[in-house]
């Protein structure tokens, strides 16, 4: 409740409210975000919530004509530089992966990150795993060998710095 009127302040300008968004906000609508696999229902639900939150901070546009109107989502998704809490959200997954790659093999969550279960999963549409989402990104991203890459902590860096912002995530 406070947040919204925060939000809809009109003694803050834009910037100010997006900062705030970016630092308070995400953070803690994320919080352990590196270790979900994400359905598109829940992505779906993320960017709602997330063009809610901009539309406050922004504003609506006035036309050419003098009618007003809701930012569109392009315009949001431009006006945050392409973004997303999703693509956050992914970035902060390849983050983790390179840190559990890195890892020595003794630690559990190394451990349980590479283990393999032994039964076949149920019948049906299988719930997305983890690990899976992951290399799916990787693959949107062209990114080959990501086992080896992720071990120079500067090419990783690169890589992650290019997913914030890749249109395929």
């Amino acid at each position: 409740m406070q947040t919204k009127k925060l939000l809809k302040n009109t003694d803050l300008n834009a910037a100010s409210k997006l900062q705030i968004y970016k630092s308070i906000i995400r953070l803690i609508v994320t919080y352990g975000c590196e270790t979900w696999a994400m359905t598109v229902t829940k992505q779906n639900h993320l960017l709602i919530f997330e063009r809610r939150v901009l539309r406050k901070i922004f504003g609506p546009t006035q036309d050419d004509d003098g009618t007003w109107r809701i930012k569109t989502n392009k315009e949001l998704e431009i006006l945050i530089e392409k973004k997303t809490i999703v693509r956050f959200i992914k970035s902060q997954r390849l983050h983790w992966v390179a840190h559990v790659i890195r890892m020595d093999t003794k630690r559990t969550v190394k451990k349980l990150t590479e283990w393999e279960p032994c039964s076949s999963r149920p019948v049906g549409r299988s719930r997305p795993r983890w690990l899976e989402q992951v290399e799916e990104d990787l693959k949107m991203r062209e990114v080959r060998n990501w086992r080896e890459k992720c071990k120079d902590r500067g090419l990783w860096n690169e890589i992650i710095k290019q997913a914030k912002t890749h249109q395929g995530l």
